[in-house]
């Protein structure tokens, strides 16, 4: 009985037998009280006291005691009493003048029936008006039918056929519904294991209740997420030793022509430091960012809690990025209007703007422009770095944000390569200050990043990390 289903199906038939025991209680008590057989009896009394009353002009009421016990026998009223009682409550006529006489009101009552005691007993009554204004009082003792000889001579054999086939039905439906429930957990806790093997196949949908159902789905999501995961941390340790190989092997092969003297003249020597130091330089903001991000996924990054004039950030990372753009014959144009404040680090933040006009400085062609605008969307300050590259197809631009994935392969290894990190660091900067990064693009039109803050509130001290889910 370790089993659900098995405890759903004790459950269950406990269930039915306490039914079927409860019924069958109030059967009996039903049927102790015996109103069936009382019923029965005023209805012959009834019938009796018809019978008489189209007798009375024959004298039958003339007769001795014995003879009116004789008559109500053949009238199938054996063990009754008949009184006859004249207006003013004298009794004229009675069967059985040795018993007790009945109660004041049931001698002067008005036709009807009822019942009375007297002695230990119970009797029935009725009483019939007869057209010279006397009554006739018939009395029965009340029937007292023993419950187990109705049900072995009438009932028991019907009772206990219809008891077994509802236990038997009952048996079936409770299998039937605790196979129901129990399936589609058997099934997740089959799948479950088979996630604990490393293998994460999601379950097809869940059959069965609703609360079932939506734990499937939940399950199926959490599978599905699992194994997006797994895949992102092979990808992304792939992605780290790729990114460690390169500039590694370049060090390497330039330290040992140093060493072998094969670098050649003075030139050829100071082009090998030159190299070793750049591959030497991009190592170490490769490993910077990688601390950055695992700091900013711990949580384990100090954000400074002050109100911050984004409008003077965006300002102050424009201005420091203009001789680079000039340099490139890009032209950095800036569109912002004083803005309200927000809560957070202004350095984090200037490392936000820095990267996405840094990344649009890049990739816009000689004599394009990149366009910083500002603007105020409700509780939100959205700044937008637009550019004129060549934009992103859309297969892409949903994993542009995704650690050391890079939309120009045909840099790999080439002039103005990256990590793949600056967008990532990006969105875990700006999610912590409980906000959103979103990207747009086409082919051949440019592309636009927005970044989305909240405002400050009167009361905000701190910002808040909003965790993707």
């Amino acid at each position: 009985m370790r089993s659900l289903q098995s405890r759903l199906l004790l459950t269950y038939l406990l269930v039915a037998g306490l039914v079927l025991a409860l019924l069958a209680t109030s059967l009996a008590v039903f049927l102790a009280g015996n109103p069936v057989a009382v019923q029965d009896a005023y209805r012959r009394m009834d019938l009796v006291s018809r019978v008489l009353a189209q007798r009375e002009t024959r004298g039958v009421f003339g007769q001795g005691a014995g003879r009116l016990r004789q008559t109500l026998g053949g009238l199938e009223l054996a063990q009754g009493r008949m009184i006859l009682v004249e207006s003013a409550g004298v009794i004229v006529v009675d069967s059985a003048p040795e018993d007790p006489v009945p109660p004041p009101d049931v001698l002067s009552g008005a036709p009807g029936r009822g019942e009375f005691e007297q002695g230990n007993a119970d009797l029935l009554y009725t009483i019939t008006a007869f057209e010279d204004g006397r009554t006739l009082i018939l009395i029965l003792p009340k029937p007292r039918v023993r419950l187990a000889t109705l049900l072995g001579e009438d009932l028991g054999r019907p009772f206990v056929r219809a008891g077994v086939v509802a236990l038997v039905v009952s048996i079936v439906l409770a299998w039937m519904i605790a196979r129901w429930v129990a399936r589609p957990l058997q099934d997740l806790a089959r799948a479950s294991r088979s996630v604990a093997d490393g293998d994460y196949v999601a379950p097809t949908k869940v059959q069965g209740p609703s609360e079932v159902a939506e734990l499937g789905a939940a399950f199926g999501e959490m599978v599905d997420r699992v194994r997006a995961g797994q895949q992102s941390q092979r990808d992304f340790v792939a992605n780290v030793s790729h990114e460690l190989k390169t500039p590694l092997t370049s060090i390497q092969g330039f330290a040992q022509a140093i060493r072998d003297g094969a670098a050649g003249d003075e030139a050829g020597v100071r082009r090998a430091g030159t190299v070793i130091f750049e591959e030497s330089d991009r190592l170490r903001h490769l490993v910077e960012d990688l601390l950055d991000l695992a700091r900013l996924d711990a949580g384990q990054v100090v954000l400074a809690r002050e109100p911050v004039d984004l409008g003077g950030v965006v300002k102050a990372v424009v201005e420091r990025l203009s001789l680079p753009a000039a340099e490139r014959r890009v032209r950095l144009e800036m569109e912002v209007p004083p803005l309200p404040s927000v809560i957070g680090d202004g350095d984090r933040l200037a490392q936000v703007f820095t990267n996405l006009m840094d990344n649009a400085i890049r990739h816009s062609p000689p004599d394009a422009k990149v366009v910083v605008r500002g603007f105020l969307q409700g509780i939100w300050i959205n700044v937008t770095v637009e550019d004129a590259g060549p934009g992103i197809a859309s297969e892409e631009l949903s994993r542009i944000f995704e650690r050391f994935y890079q939309v120009d392969k045909a840099r790999a290894g080439g002039e103005g390569r990256g990590t793949g990190l600056g967008l990532a660091i990006s969105r875990e900067i700006v999610e912590a200050h409980g906000g959103r990064i979103l990207a747009e693009s086409e082919p051949g039109r440019g592309s636009r990043f927005s970044v989305q803050l909240p405002t400050a509130a009167p009361d905000d001290a701190t910002p808040v990390r909003r965790r993707r889910i």
